[in-house]
């Protein structure tokens, strides 16, 4: 590929004048010149793009002038599938001329979304009995089902489904990589839906993926993604997040479950296989004991104990599969798998007992739902190494945290911000209720359902309250139910998807949810006319990975670590309310710390560029004026 001779400022123009409603955005011609510079120079980039600027366009576009491979991470699914669904379709259309050659774009997934043609053709012929015990006769329809979709699909991607199966059953036609042996050791390798995808992302120009793989492909030294020149990390507030979880160690009781059904289908030893689960059962039990906890480096020793007998379990275990003989060439990939599942197990086993200092350890996960991590300190050395060193990369989001490139490594970036095109001096309020008591007041939680109350009455509903604890929207929603004419849906009552949509199609409606959905919400319009946030949502302080990281930087790390988070999750949620360039509304905070405390200020520079008031009366005028 070679770099197109027009400018990125025309080319970006071309894309543009094709959008409905096309209008000159200078904050999106702003970003699609840095970022042309950036790949120019070979120099990273930092990028806070306010929403509504079209920061989408404003990456692609100069990428694809460059004539370089790019892969773009994305932190969420809807931002996948739009960039795959609707971006990328649209800039082939319009710029094929002007480029003077076709887009080739791929969608890469983790292996376990793509439905694997060897298990289907085990479960399908009877010979996994197995796999089908307890699934039930509407079960094996359902695998039937997909069979017969499997015969006209291109790519076996579990999201072309209308309606995803049952978590059984995918299980049971899909496989992780934990567990794939490769195609060259597959009969059916040739036509595998997974290296497929692979193969596609090899030739593209565009490859699309999450966050979360490219982490784990930073962790493989680039063997899961193909050769790319510059990335592009959108949502990048998250980045540091995602690269502790995939770069680091999870290994969870679930997984030895996982191991004896994999062993279970090649080799019968009743005795074996129990030694394998209840090796996980009691590792289980021991690390609940300590959920929520940090623990020492050497790890403590009933830890240990249980790995170390876990993993004699699992040598015993390979031992037997190693010495399986046979012709039958579904039991052979039966062998296959349990072999590398049971390699990749013990890997990860010796990786947990001989952690390096510069790492934390801890226990994670809901009551029953241990896992124990082991997470670097500091990300930056590998993303050095694994990122930085090797390509170009533009990281932007509508928030970006002022400390993120030390937190992530990234040297000596150019950081700018572009704004948004939103005139929320004009269309929107910032409200912060400082008559109320203190957060740590035994009566704040009564005296905030007496503002809610105002405040939702005002709106007509319209209402998105976000809260920093489960037990706190719990409590608001009873208190508040029937207390207001107007329908009260927590995020107890649905699945995301659906709970957004209910939402969304009634105006009248309140919305009360958690951390969860700070962001990721787009409801444009008079529906969602009033954003509550009950506290400044600071990161837990007894987090286990976050106290380490705060005892590692001393007095620094409230202004390191808390404070920019807080910031940016309380951006994010703010910026649910303005979603284009009608929309008008509220964001109302509660915590009168907006309004008296020292670092005020970075929370407030944080924020869209909205009106401010401490006057809840003047909050409810203008409430009323978008309801009348």
């Amino acid at each position: 590929m070679s770099e197109s001779p027009l400018g990125v400022g025309e080319l970006l123009d071309i894309a543009t004048s094709a959008l409905p409603a096309a209008e000159r955005r200078p904050g999106q011609r702003e970003m699609a010149d840095a970022v042309d510079r950036a790949i120019a120079d070979g120099r990273h980039l930092v990028v806070q793009a306010g929403t509504g600027t079209g920061k989408t366009l404003a990456y692609l576009v100069p990428a694809l002038r460059a004539g370089r491979t790019v892969v773009v991470a994305t932190a969420t699914k809807a931002l996948q599938d739009q960039l795959a669904t609707k971006d990328l379709p649209f800039l082939a259309e319009h710029l094929r001329e002007p480029l003077g050659r076709d887009l080739e774009w791929a969608v890469l997934k983790g292996r376990s979304n793509y439905l694997c043609r060897q298990r289907l053709a085990e479960v399908s012929s009877g010979d996994d009995q197995l796999a089908l015990e307890g699934l039930g006769d509407g079960r094996r329809e359902e695998i039937a089902a997909l069979a017969s979709w499997a015969e006209s699909s291109e790519t076996g991607d579990q999201a072309e489904l209308n309606r995803l199966p049952d978590p059984a059953v995918w299980r049971a036609v899909s496989v992780t990589s934990d567990e794939c042996p490769g195609a060259s050791r597959c009969p059916l390798g040739s036509t595998c839906f997974a290296e497929v995808a692979r193969d596609r992302a090899s030739t593209a120009d565009v490859v699309v993926v999450n966050t979360h793989l490219y982490g784990l492909n930073v962790g493989a030294d680039d063997a899961i993604l193909p050769e790319h020149d510059i990335v592009v990390f959108d949502e990048a507030h998250v980045l540091e997040d995602v690269m502790s979880d995939t770069v680091g160690v999870d290994l969870s009781p679930s997984r030895f479950s996982t191991v004896a059904s994999t062993v279970r289908r090649i080799i019968d030893d009743p005795s074996l296989i129990a030694s394998i689960s209840d090796a996980g059962i009691a590792f289980g039990e021991i690390i609940e004991g300590h959920r929520g906890e940090r623990l020492e480096i050497p790890l403590p020793a009933d830890v240990t104990a249980a790995l170390v007998t876990a993993r004699g379990s699992l040598e015993r275990a390979s031992a037997v599969v190693n010495a399986i003989e046979t012709d039958v060439e579904d039991a052979r990939q039966r062998r296959l798998r349990a072999q590398v599942i049971l390699t990749r197990s013990t890997e990860m086993i010796d990786r947990t007992l001989s952690p390096s200092a510069d790492t934390v350890a801890f226990v994670s996960g809901a009551p029953g739902s241990p896992s124990l991590e082991i997470a670097p300190l500091d990300v930056g050395p590998t993303m050095e190494a694994g990122v930085w060193s090797r390509r170009t990369a533009i990281l932007t989001s509508a928030t970006v945290p002022r400390s993120l490139p030390e937190r992530i490594g990234l040297p000596e970036p150019e950081v700018i911000d572009v704004g948004s095109p939103f005139d929320y001096g004009e269309n929107s309020l910032l409200y912060c209720a400082m008559h109320l008591p203190a957060p740590n007041d035994p009566d704040f939680r009564a005296a905030t359902h007496e503002e809610l109350a105002a405040l939702i009455t005002a709106a007509g509903g319209r209402t998105l309250a976000l809260f920093t604890s489960w037990a706190a929207m719990d409590e608001a929603a009873s208190a508040l139910t029937g207390r207001v004419p107007h329908t009260i849906l927590t995020q107890r009552d649905l699945p995301k998807p659906a709970l957004v949509a209910a939402f969304a199609e009634d105006e009248s409606t309140c919305l009360f949810a958690t951390a969860g959905l700070f962001q990721g919400v787009d409801v444009p319009g008079r529906t969602l006319s009033l954003v509550v946030i009950d506290r400044i949502p600071f990161p837990r302080p007894d987090d286990p990975l976050l106290s380490a990281r705060r005892d590692r930087l001393g007095r620094a790390a409230f202004g390191q670590i808390d404070l920019p988070r807080a910031a940016t999750m309380l951006a994010q949620a703010s910026g649910r309310l303005i979603r284009n360039d009608a929309d008008r509304g509220v964001v109302a905070v509660l915590d009168r710390r907006l309004g008296t405390a020292g670092y005020r200020w970075d929370l407030i520079s944080a924020l869209p560029p909205m009106r401010r008031t401490r006057d809840r009366a003047e909050a409810e005028r203008f409430l009323r004026t978008i309801t009348d």
